[in-house]
C-alpha cells in the first residue's frame, strides 16, 4: 500500500496571520537585493544559452522538486521553454530521464533566478508553484513565499503588456488564502478554488489525493508591483 501522507498541523490559531499584511506592505515598499550566489548565476548562464541558441517565451516552474511537474507542463507549453528551478541536486537527481526539447532543468534558488530574471528585462508567460512547502509554524511565517522579502521579484517577473498567469497550489488552504491576500495587497487579486481532479501535476499531488486531502489552488495574472529599480 503506498505510504500515506499526513494533514498539515499548524500551532498558527488564526486562520489568516494577523502579521502578514503589514510583512508585505514592507516587502511591497523596499527592494531586496541579495548578493547573488555564484552557482545561481552560473544557471542563470545557462538559461541565457538556451535562450540564446533558440529564443522562445518563458514560463517557471519554481520549486520543482524531482522535475516530473515540469516534463509534465512542457507537454502543456509545446512553444514555450519550460524551466524547472529546484535548489536540491538530489531531488533533480532523481529526474526520471534527461531532460530534453522544451524543458531545462536548473538547480538554483528560486529567488536569486527571480531578480536575475526581472534584472535581465525577462518575464514568463507562466509561473507555477506546485506544492512549495507551507512552512506551517506560525514562527515560520517569512519562509512562506508571499511573506519573503523576495516576494515583490515574483510579482514583477509578470509585469509585461500581458500579465502573466501564476498559479499555486497547495494541500494547506490556510497557504493559498494567505498566498491571495498577498497578491491582492500587491494589486495582483486572482481566484482561489479547490483543484478539480484531472491529471497529476507532481508527485506531490499524486500522493495528496490518494491521501484524502482536499487541493487548493490560486490563479490569476501577475500585473507587478511597484516598480523595482533594475540598476
Amino acid at each position: 500500500m503506498p505510504a500515506r501522507s499526513r494533514q498539515i498541523v499548524s500551532n498558527q490559531h488564526h486562520h489568516l496571520n494577523p502579521k502578514l499584511p503589514a510583512l508585505v506592505r514592507r516587502h511591497l515598499d523596499n527592494v531586496h537585493r541579495k548578493p547573488v550566489a555564484a552557482h545561481n548565476r552560473a544557471a542563470f548562464r545557462r538559461l541565457l544559452e538556451e535562450l540564446a541558441a533558440r529564443p522562445r517565451p518563458l514560463v517557471l516552474d519554481s520549486f520543482c522538486g524531482t522535475g516530473h511537474s515540469t516534463a509534465k507542463l512542457a507537454q502543456r507549453h509545446p512553444q514555450h521553454l519550460v524551466v524547472g528551478i529546484d535548489k536540491s541536486a538530489q531531488r533533480l537527481a532523481r529526474h526520471p530521464g534527461e531532460p530534453a526539447g522544451n524543458y531545462l532543468l536548473l538547480q538554483a534558488e528560486c529567488e536569486d533566478l527571480w531578480q536575475l530574471l526581472v534584472q535581465a528585462g525577462l518575464h514568463a508567460d507562466f509561473h507555477y508553484l506546485l506544492y512549495p512547502n507551507p512552512w506551517p509554524k506560525a514562527r515560520h511565517l517569512q519562509r512562506r513565499i508571499h511573506a519573503h522579502a523576495s516576494f515583490p521579484w515574483l510579482l514583477q517577473l509578470g509585469a509585461t503588456a500581458v500579465p502573466g498567469l501564476l498559479e499555486l497550489r497547495s494541500n494547506w488552504q490556510v497557504y493559498v488564502e494567505e498566498f491571495g491576500v498577498a497578491m491582492h495587497l500587491a494589486g495582483s487579486p486572482g481566484c482561489i478554488a479547490r483543484v478539480m481532479p484531472g491529471p497529476e501535476l507532481t508527485l506531490f499531488e499524486r500522493k495528496y489525493r490518494d491521501s484524502g486531502h482536499t487541493l487548493w489552488a490560486f490563479t490569476g495574472r501577475v500585473q507587478g508591483a511597484s516598480p523595482i529599480n533594475r540598476g
